[in-house]
């Protein structure tokens, strides 16, 4: 009988002790697993509220850039200028001026033509009245002697006004500084009603 008991004790009844003890271990676990929930409910909120931070403090910079562009655009230019004037103004002292490198300027040379002048002229026809014939004293001015003198001749009416005009070549050379008369020169056809002619140098060619 006793060794019943004995066994009775060693077994144990559950009692008020155990039963409190298993509420209170299912309440933790509750109040845990709620915080946990909370916890992680929370994040998203966390999430945005950084991202809405880190977007308010871009567009805070991006207003100040946008407030002073001129300043930030004048500080760079401004120190490159002085940069560079300074740089020139040291190459200069430098390296001293060689009139050998400069580009020779070398004013325009006047055409032949512009060298030869008429110095005296006449002209008659010939033929049955139809053909031009001119007589010319040409004057080379030129440093240099001319060929292929290009003449040109304006007919004109009685009363002055402009009625043909005609060319001749004249493949003779003029030395320089001299004068040549070339006479009866055939330069074309004319209408009867010419009256008058001049005559003027067009071009000519360097020898």
């Amino acid at each position: 009988m006793t060794d019943g008991l004995l066994n009775i004790g060693s077994t144990g009844i559950p009692g008020p002790a155990n039963a409190l003890g298993d509420k209170f271990s299912v309440y933790d676990d509750r109040i845990q697993a709620s915080r946990l929930r909370t916890a992680v409910g929370w994040l998203p909120t966390v999430v945005v509220l950084a991202a809405g931070v880190c977007l308010l403090l871009f567009l805070a910079g991006k207003q100040q850039a946008a407030t002073h562009p001129r300043a930030v655009a004048l500080a760079g230019p401004v120190t490159g200028t002085i940069g560079f004037a300074k740089e020139a103004r040291s190459n200069s002292k430098a390296a001293p001026f060689d009139p050998s490198l400069s580009e020779a300027i070398v004013p325009e040379q006047p055409a032949p033509a512009d060298g030869l002048t008429i110095a005296s002229q006449s002209w008659r026809r010939g033929g049955l009245g139809s053909n031009a014939f001119v007589t010319m004293t040409l004057r080379n001015n030129n440093a240099y002697a001319v060929k292929d003198v290009d003449i040109s001749c304006a007919f004109l009416r009685p009363d002055g006004s402009h009625l043909t005009d005609r060319t001749r070549l004249i493949s003779d050379v003029i030395n320089m500084k001299s004068r040549k008369t070339f006479a009866r020169l055939h330069v074309g056809f004319v209408n009867v009603n010419a009256a008058k002619a001049r005559c003027s140098v067009l071009a000519a060619s360097h020898i």
